[in-house]
């Protein structure tokens, strides 16, 4: 009977969200997101590269790929249609002062940015056309994608880095030079255009949070953690998007061993039925039109009686938005995030919060390239990833936690938030808001409280 039960309410809960799907924002058909994306390709190459190749000095950038062995890099100079690399891809970028080349050392264009630039009638061995590409341009700089420490900039296999060496002459080769700063640069750097629909995006990330975290899909007593990932895992599909990470559910109570939020970071939690007084934490991110959304938000299960959560739920949560405030106020363009990091800390700590910060950059990749502020166990600063600065027109999720002593619970809860923001000339500001208030399941009716 029990079983019978779980699967009319989780029957419900696939049907019963009619109403707020109607208020999802119109999601682009396939078509419409590729002419979207190649749209923004072009107007990424005639603006946002040239600014980055002259400010890191590199006037030829070379992108190398085989077939499902994409550089991550290159994977987003790809035309929309194009959903791996072909053969071997060769991509060159040449600056010649006043305008950008962009060729393609292959037998046809690579969408309508990159044209063909090898003949192999003329020229049969595609790396010995690669190096006259090169020798005719005469760069100073030939930037690669090689790094030690940030694996999105270090796209370039060892054996195409050593056939490169190979087919140039030796005063080319004493040119190489990591392109690691002008990946990173290009990756990081958000467009105008691409802003205006990231709003979009992490709308519907909220919006389909906001779904899972109601009576429409979660009947306390009944609905498990597990349910509700899942859940989340179907309507994503059912949208057409998908996930770059499989959610989490967790739930804190005054049970003291119902949740660990250091294990949570090295272990999925356990399975649990939701029951009425939990804190529930949800983390759950979307890929679509190729960027990505990062969201930790909470809801709270009202006991019978109960229209609010209770003070100290509400003045824990209250803490973790100011924890918020603080680290984006630390936000200065040339600031390293180890910088941004101790700062914020410190005047956490200052403030009498218990602070663990762990945010990092998001765009084309969910942990994205740019500077890391702080590791959940690396409070002290993050070597190399942290020393990165800050720069303008980048994208952030806002990640972390306020350690608040709950007297009623006996216990140390985690106030574990996290929210989508962009970061300008102007300073921090969330691209489509942020969790100011908890959700309360069930939603308020008539019939709640005398």
């Amino acid at each position: 009977m029990h079983h019978f039960f779980r699967t009319l309410v989780l029957l419900f809960a696939f049907t019963s969200f009619q109403s707020a799907f109607a208020q999802m924002p119109a999601i682009l058909s396939l078509q419409q997101q590729g002419e979207v994306r190649d749209r923004w390709l072009q107007e990424r190459v005639a603006t946002v590269l040239p600014e980055i190749m002259r400010r890191e000095g590199i006037d030829m950038w070379i992108l190398i790929s085989r077939e499902y062995n994409e550089d991550p890099v290159l994977k987003t100079m790809l035309p929309s249609f194009w959903l791996s690399a072909r053969r071997t891809t060769m991509l060159v970028i040449y600056d010649n002062g006043e305008e950008l080349e962009t060729l393609a050392c292959a037998r046809y264009d690579v969408g309508e940015v990159f044209k063909k630039a090898w003949d192999k009638e003329q020229q049969p061995d595609q790396w010995q056309r690669l190096a006259e590409i090169i020798a005719e341009r005469q760069p100073r700089k030939i930037g690669v994608n090689r790094s030690e420490h940030f694996g999105l900039a270090d796209g370039i296999s060892s054996y195409h880095y050593d056939q490169l060496r190979e087919v140039l002459p030796e005063t080319y080769t004493d040119r190489l030079v990591s392109a690691e700063r002008l990946a990173i640069g290009w990756l990081e750097s958000r467009t105008p255009d691409e802003m205006a629909v990231y709003q979009q995006i992490v709308r519907i990330a909220h919006q389909i949070i906001a779904e899972g975290f109601s009576d429409a899909v979660i009947q306390p007593g009944v609905t498990t953690t597990d349910e509700v990932v899942w859940w989340y895992r179907e309507r994503i599909r059912e949208l057409g998007l998908v996930t770059w990470f499989h959610p989490t559910v967790d739930i804190q109570r005054a049970d003291p061993e119902s949740f660990d939020h250091l294990r949570a970071f090295s272990k999925r939690p356990d399975q649990q039925v939701i029951q009425p007084g939990d804190l529930l934490h949800v983390d759950f991110g979307i890929t679509y039109l190729g960027l990505n959304t990062d969201t930790q938000e909470n809801a709270y299960v009202l006991r019978p009686g109960e229209t609010e959560a209770p003070d100290y739920i509400q003045d824990a949560f209250r803490k973790g938005l100011r924890l918020m405030d603080i680290l984006t106020g630390e936000y200065k363009a040339g600031r390293s995030g180890n910088e941004v990091l101790a700062s914020a800390l410190k005047k956490a700590k200052a403030e009498g919060l218990q602070p663990t910060i762990y945010t990092h950059p998001i765009g084309f990749h969910g942990h994205a390239a740019g500077p890391t502020i702080g590791l959940w166990d690396q409070q002290g600063g993050v070597p190399h990833k942290g020393d990165y600065p800050l720069f303008h027109n980048t994208a952030y999720s806002i990640e972390l936690n306020t350690a608040v002593e709950i007297p009623q619970w006996k216990k140390t809860i985690r106030m574990m938030m996290e929210e989508d923001a962009y970061f300008d000339e102007t300073g921090v500001r969330y691209i489509d808001g942020r969790q100011t208030e908890l959700f309360l399941i069930p939603r308020q009716s008539p019939y709640l409280g005398k």
